[in-house]
Order: structure tokens, then C-alpha cells, then sequence
């Protein structure tokens, strides 16, 4: 059984810390997984992140940003995440296509057509089977953000957290928007409510997929003509 999951949230939602604790719970229920983020991955892809999310790069245009991110995916499918899946092995993604449409899309309100077609280009039509969108205020997130660059030195990759609030505003809208569109994929969970309960509840629906993927209940699914999950 393999099972590609993918994380969203604007800036400092906490979408690090829920991966590594789903990473360590399914370690224990002796699933195989893998964590990957994006932009980022594979080498070229990490290189192009660097190009991505300095914030020295001020110059570079929105549909720059947006080919770069595509180009980023579009080796991460081939080299990572395809082959992780053949394997097996259950995919955990630190952002994917939703982020380019939140962010590129709403964010920098480039065409959202446009954008839906590239991201199926550059994944190859690979889509999660489920998403968690880890939501939280917009002025809230950004601040958590700033101050976890500052304690951790990694304020090279703090481009976006430069941008005005109502960019922030305007990704937060998008992400919503997508999840009201895709329900049953897109998961969203109020950060709000702490560490702990954000983790209980995306474990309650990470076990429920993981009964549903099973192979017998899968079968006995696609019998009964209801759409099963990759396994």
C-alpha cells in the first residue's frame, strides 16, 4: 500500500512539526514513508528552492516564480515521488499543486486556469489522496514564521514572509476556496487549537484512509462501485 499525503498551510501554519509526528506515528504502525517538501526534493529541485525563497531576489517576476515552481515539481514527480510510490512507500509532501495555485494563483492572481494546467503537466497527473490544509490567521501565521527564521538563522529562505499582509490574506482565501471545492480530499484542521489535538485528528483520518486503502476493503469497494484510494 502506498499513499501520497500533502501538507498545506500558509507561512507558519506548523505543517513541519504535524509531518514529522504522522512520519514517526506510521513508522510504528510499520508503514514504510517518506518525507519530501517542495519547492525541494531531489538536488535540482533543492537548487531552484534556493533561487525561490532568497529573499535578495526581488527581481524575479510572478510568472518567473510560477515556471520555476513548476520546473521544481516537474523533477521531483520524475526523480522522487513517482518512484517512491511505485515502491510502495507512503508519500508525505510538504506542500504540492495547491500551494502554486494559494500562492501563484490567488496570491499573485495570476490566471488559476493557467496554473491547474501547468501543475498537471509538471506532476503527470499524480494527485494526493488526501490533504491536510493546516489553517490559522493569516497575521498569526506570518508572525510565527518571522520568529521561527530568526531562531533557527534561516532567514535566507524568508521571501515570502516579506510580502505584504494582503498577500498572506489572499493565500489563506485561496487555500479555503480549494478545500471547499475538493472536500472529501482536502482536509482542514484550525491550527488554533494546539500541537496535540491539530495531531489527534489528523490521526483519526489518517487511520480511517488507511482502512479504506487496505487491499480486501479496497476490493470489496471498487465491487460495490465506490471509488477506492491508490494501493
Amino acid at each position: 500500500m502506498s499513499l501520497f499525503i500533502t501538507f498545506e498551510g500558509v507561512e507558519g501554519s506548523g505543517k513541519t512539526t504535524q509531518i514529522q509526528h504522522l512520519k514517526r506515528y506510521l513508522a510504528r504502525k510499520g508503514i514504510s514513508c517518506k518525507v519530501t517538501r517542495e519547492p525541494g526534493g531531489p538536488p535540482i529541485s533543492e537548487k531552484i528552492r534556493k533561487i525561490l525563497l532568497d529573499p535578495n531576489h526581488r527581481k524575479l517576476t510572478p510568472f518567473s516564480e510560477l515556471l520555476l515552481y513548476e520546473a521544481a515539481r516537474a523533477q521531483h514527480i520524475n526523480e522522487v515521488i513517482k518512484p517512491l510510490l511505485k515502491k510502495g512507500t507512503t508519500v508525505l509532501c510538504d506542500r504540492f499543486n495547491d500551494a502554486t495555485l494559494a500562492y501563484q494563483g490567488y496570491g499573485r492572481k495570476i490566471d488559476l486556469t493557467l496554473i491547474e494546467k501547468l501543475n498537471h503537466l509538471a506532476s503527470q497527473g499524480v494527485k494526493p489522496d488526501l490533504t491536510f490544509l493546516l489553517d490559522c490567521p493569516s497575521d498569526l501565521g506570518l508572525k510565527r514564521a518571522v520568529q521561527r527564521n530568526r531562531i533557527s538563522k534561516n532567514e535566507k529562505e524568508g521571501r515570502f514572509e516579506r510580502e505584504k499582509i494582503q498577500f498572506h490574506h489572499r493565500v489563506r482565501k485561496g487555500y479555503l476556496a480549494i478545500a471547499k471545492k475538493e472536500p472529501q480530499r482536502v482536509r482542514v484542521i484550525d491550527t488554533r487549537a494546539g500541537v496535540e489535538k491539530v495531531f489527534e485528528k489528523i490521526r483519526a483520518i489518517v487511520d480511517e484512509l488507511i482502512v479504506r486503502s487496505s487491499p480486501a476493503r479496497r476490493k470489496k469497494s471498487l465491487a460495490g462501485g465506490e471509488l477506492g484510494v491508490r494501493s
